[in-house]
């Protein structure tokens, strides 16, 4: 599998201060990979460097193996983009809006029918787009995105202000968005639930520097496994468990215990179970804790040394 999008030790300054810094980034071909961080953490910078938008100060990007700042406008044509669900003409229809940048690009009037069918807004075309709701605008902004078939697209929050509805028919459309057009997508969100359903790949990246990247799936099997607790004494229970050997944290009244890497919880949770009752602690609830998202995400940008794991590449 060939890389859609690669940067090495790409690093931009303001000032004084490193917005981004020394990021070396991998997106497989064909990937949902989901760019994680706070606010400020790096990540629109780090887009505007991919688009030729803003120069890095070093470093190098490629897109489809085009280098951008060797050929902007060649890999400007391997990409589409949507960075905010704005700049269309409210008074003109969304086809009238689409048949604007369809003539700037010089592609046929064919290309309107088929963005419009992919991302299902065919039925709302001749609607103008003052009548668009926020999620029939950012689907709009996709088909834009989409014109010509770029084989990368780059989207920054693409659900932000989406209602449940419109989160869950953005969250399907963009799963499946590769198998349907064969497009590497890039995305960048806070929302780590929706990611995780989304995701094939996911990139952390915090103060400015890429601190975790990797397939998810393997991430997740990699993430020593937890067993979660509810007892009447946590104090007591500590002194029960320790000689188990296990990281144990107190959590929501109760304890968390994190057994080595390959280590199986379910064989655990038994002999933990055992243990407690003889000791007489009251066991509420015990059971192996969801390898989650949300918690590598936790641990990435915890202030710790840089940790980053690659997927090969096949």
């Amino acid at each position: 599998m060939t890389a859609a999008i690669e940067t090495r030790a790409l690093t931009r300054c303001f000032s004084r201060r490193r917005a981004v810094d020394a990021v070396s980034m991998t997106v497989p071909d064909r990937a949902v990979y989901g760019f994680l961080g706070r606010n400020g953490a790096g990540k629109t910078t780090t887009l505007k460097m991919l688009l030729g938008l803003i120069r890095p100060t070093s470093g190098s990007a490629r897109i489809a193996g085009i280098d951008v700042a060797g050929d902007r406008i060649g890999a400007a044509r391997k990409v589409g983009a949507l960075l905010e669900a704005h700049g269309f003409y409210a008074n003109l229809t969304g086809r009238q809006n689409l048949d604007l940048t369809r003539t700037l690009l010089g592609l046929p009037a064919s290309e309107i029918d088929r963005v419009l069918e992919v991302v299902e807004m065919t039925p709302n075309a001749r609607r103008r787009v003052s009548d668009y709701s926020l999620g029939m605008r950012q689907r709009l902004g996709l088909a834009r995105a989409m014109l010509g078939a770029p084989p990368v697209l780059i989207l920054d929050e693409p659900t932000n202000g989406l209602d449940p509805d419109g989160i869950a028919d953005m969250r399907r459309f963009l799963k499946d968005l590769p198998a349907r057009t064969g497009a590497t997508v890039l995305l960048s969100s806070h929302l780590l639930g929706e990611i995780e359903q989304i995701a094939t790949h996911v990139g952390i990246i915090h103060d400015g520097r890429l601190v975790l990247e990797g397939e998810l799936a393997r991430i997740k099997a990699d993430l020593a496994p937890e067993i979660a607790l509810r007892i009447d004494d946590v104090a007591r229970a500590s002194a029960v468990l320790k000689p188990f050997d296990l990281a144990l944290s107190p959590a929501d009244g109760g304890l968390v215990a994190r057994l080595s890497p390959g280590d199986d919880p379910d064989a655990a949770v038994p002999a933990m179970t055992r243990a407690l009752v003889e000791a007489c602690v009251a066991v509420f609830a015990i059971g192996a804790r969801a390898r989650s998202l949300e918690r590598i995400y936790r641990e990435a940008s915890t202030p710790a040394p840089v940790t980053q794991s690659q997927p090969e590449l096949v």
